[in-house]
């Protein structure tokens, strides 16, 4: 059986090699690309909230003309 310690160091060096061969973003990268998500997860919340709006003013149309009892 391989002794897991030593599986675990190989895996942390292994880690670290490859973290230092990635390439960061500078602070100014990293503020556009952070504006970029905060608009883009403002309009996605904008699109589901109209779609579920709508859907729901659909369905209720729909069932009202189901029953037009109620």
């Amino acid at each position: 059986m391989a002794n897991p310690f030593r599986t675990l160091r190989i895996f942390a060096g292994e880690t670290v090699a490859e973290v230092k061969k990635a390439s960061w973003p500078t602070l100014a990268e990293l503020r556009k690309s952070t504006v970029v998500v905060i608009i883009a997860i403002i309009l996605l919340g904008a699109f589901i909230t109209l779609s579920d709006y709508s859907v729901y003013n659909v369905v209720t149309l729909l069932t009202k003309l189901a029953r037009p009892g109620s």
